[in-house]
């Protein structure tokens, strides 16, 4: 017989209506679960029901009578290879571009009426789940769950890449989801997780800064296009002026003056690709010898 802490009452069925409410409206929810009864793991089991099947239902609500460009019937990995492998050749050398692209080719999933409901019950993370859902309804051409939700068309996460079908109908020359989504996976992933050695001063893929990481996305999508379309060195420069002068970067976290300027040493290097992730590195503190007795560093 279960005890007393079990039974739902009217007040704690109100408490879990104005949490799961929250969550739509924000994608936030309190780790602990306290809305729910029963022991953590009890607790955690009925809020993802509740809080995941809640979001699939408004989910399906918002993008009744709508619909998203079409998945054409494709080998996704093998379109991912395709779209990559100079990444990853230009980014690691020879002796590890096998692992990485075999990571990476299976990281991209199409977000479609199809599997929106498995993908958001699958992530990890709640918060996750919210923003996948607000990029699928916006791949759709839906009202979004909340109005300052961010309205995105791939999202990466540790291996993982959700892309909009969008990609498929998308005409602007400089982007490329795939790229994007991918570029993220390199200071998402640590390299002992694909199986490369890691160590101490070696620990993720690639070192990006933190604060260079959306710049380094954009600037490997941007490069790949031009490599897919320029036939020589003089349609590579080409393209990054019409790059320089057309296109315009709404997101705040990138500086569109800073990325025209890599394109602009990029095209003109043997490899580009060295160039992006050198003007993307974190900035190399000299180290100073501490003459401090106690051995703390001045």
């Amino acid at each position: 017989m279960g005890s007393s802490d079990d039974i739902a009452t009217p007040e704690s069925q109100d408490l879990i209506a104005e949490t799961v409410q929250l969550y739509l409206r924000t994608g936030e929810s309190d780790p602990l679960y306290p809305s729910w009864h029963g022991g953590f793991m009890e607790r955690a089991e009925r809020a993802h029901k509740e809080l995941r099947g809640a979001l699939v239902s408004a989910v399906k609500r918002l993008a009744e009578g709508l619909c998203h460009a079409s998945v054409p019937e494709i080998d996704t990995a093998a379109l991912t290879r395709v779209k990559v492998k100079p990444m990853v050749a230009g980014l690691f050398p020879k002796a590890e571009q096998g692992l990485v692209l075999a990571t990476v080719e299976r990281a991209v999933v199409f977000l479609t009426d199809a599997n929106i409901e498995s993908v958001l019950f699958a992530q990890p993370f709640h918060g996750s789940a919210w923003t996948i859902a607000n990029l699928y309804l916006t791949g759709v051409g839906a009202q979004l769950l909340a109005d300052d939700a961010p309205r995105l068309m791939g999202l990466s996460e540790e291996t993982t890449c959700t892309v909009s079908p969008e990609y498929f109908a998308g005409e602007a020359p400089f982007a490329d989801f795939i790229v994007h989504e991918v570029a993220h996976i390199f200071h998402n992933t640590k390299r002992g997780a694909i199986g490369l050695r890691q160590t101490r001063t070696r620990e993720w893929l690639l070192d990006i800064d933190y604060r260079k990481r959306e710049t380094f996305a954009y600037s490997c999508e941007a490069y790949a296009r031009i490599l897919e379309r320029a036939r020589n060195a003089l349609e590579r420069r080409t393209l990054a002026e019409e790059y320089r002068s057309e296109v315009r970067i709404s997101d705040e976290r990138v500086d569109p003056v800073e990325v025209a300027g890599i394109f602009k040493e990029a095209v003109a290097a043997r490899n580009g690709w060295k160039v992006i992730l050198g003007r993307c590195a974190p900035a190399r503190q000299p180290r100073v010898r501490s003459r401090a007795s106690n051995g703390r560093p001045l």
